[in-house]
């Protein structure tokens, strides 16, 4: 019997081991991995794919009288692991800074990659671009309201999209490992943010954030 029950034990103990290291994580408790490094070409690619979205975005912000400053990119092709929420100066035409955003879950346990919809209640991500709205204290402390300017995205506001933290993103990459999943809102970790309120606080127009 006590053999039986050790056996019990040891199962449940590996079992419980087991979920622990290959179930993605929900809070900022990561497997302490090396991200693996991006070459040289595939950074040399997405320059010029985030400079050819920037001209787009700098147009419409000058059509629209929104900030021809500075714009968010969110790049939802590449892996949650990987930063890929940009900070793109349209001055300099450079890319300023950059970090890791999750995406929504679509009301799954958890989804690694990326699915869209603007449906209320649908909990994925929308694609499109938005601008950024008013500063609100919220359930995770400080966010900005985000309004959908495109058809894709036209439910944001109603849908309680918004840019905010959260402590299960981290500040450094962790790829291939993916990070947690939002309810459709670009969810970054508590520093970047900080870092983008300094941005969004001071630019005399409203900063125009894109997810393609």
């Amino acid at each position: 019997m006590k053999k039986k029950l050790l056996l019990v034990f040891i199962i449940l103990l590996l079992a419980a081991a087991a979920a622990y290291y290959l179930v993605p994580r929900y809070t900022n408790t990561y497997i302490p991995i090396k991200a693996r490094p991006v070459s040289r070409e595939k950074k040399d690619l997405q320059f010029i794919k985030l400079k050819s979205q920037a001209a787009d975005l700098k147009r419409y912000a000058r059509e629209k009288r929104l900030s021809t400053e500075y714009c968010f990119l969110i790049d939802m092709s590449l892996p949650s692991g990987r930063k890929r929420f940009f900070v793109y100066d349209l001055l300099k035409d450079t890319v300023i800074n950059s970090g890791l955003v999750a995406h929504g879950s679509c009301n799954t346990a958890f989804l690694e990659a990326a699915r869209f919809s603007n449906t209320v209640g649908a909990g994925c991500s929308s694609l499109g671009r938005y601008k950024v709205g008013y500063a609100y204290n919220g359930n995770f402390g400080k966010a900005y309201k985000l309004y959908g300017l495109d058809s894709a995205n036209s439910n944001a506001f109603e849908r309680f999209v918004v840019l905010h933290s959260y402590e299960c993103v981290p500040d450094y990459e962790i790829h291939p490992q993916p990070v947690c999943n939002s309810l459709g809102c670009p969810m970054v970790s508590p520093n970047f943010l900080n870092e983008l309120e300094a941005l969004i606080d001071r630019s005399p127009r409203p900063v125009l954030l894109w997810i393609f």
